[in-house]
């Protein structure tokens, strides 16, 4: 009987610290700050030449960074916003990344980042 009662112990228990991962964390003035200057840059992104792409797509991708490593350092309790963020990351590096875009690539990609920082903020706002 202890033997059964200890199995399904260490069952629950696992299943838990699996299912922490998969609950929302908590409302941050700091990450609902940072998270509306991304979007922001994704809306108003100018894609007229390299130097003005460059400029956005290095902008996009400190300040991703920041969101990131802020969320990081907060613990494994935000780890659904690092989820969050993870496509717009690798929008924004593969941008970055990208010698020299042309003007058709660089709105490709803005239509893209402007859908993926749109609905980051709204998860990101509609926490408690």
């Amino acid at each position: 009987m202890k033997l059964i009662t200890a199995l399904v112990l260490s069952v629950s228990l696992t299943g838990c610290a699996a299912i922490q991962e998969w609950i929302p964390s908590f409302w941050d003035d700091n990450q609902s700050a940072k998270i509306i200057d991304i979007r922001q840059k994704a809306h108003n992104i100018d894609c007229t030449d390299v130097i003005t792409q460059k400029y956005w797509s290095s902008a996009l991708a400190r300040d991703i960074q920041w969101f990131e490593l802020y969320s990081d350092s907060k613990g494994s309790a935000q780890k659904d916003v690092l989820r969050m963020i993870e496509p717009m990351k690798k929008t924004v590096a593969e941008w970055d990344g990208r010698e020299n875009p042309s003007k058709a690539y660089c709105e490709l990609k803005k239509k893209i980042i402007k859908v993926q920082a749109d609905k980051a903020a709204n998860a990101v706002h509609w926490r408690f």
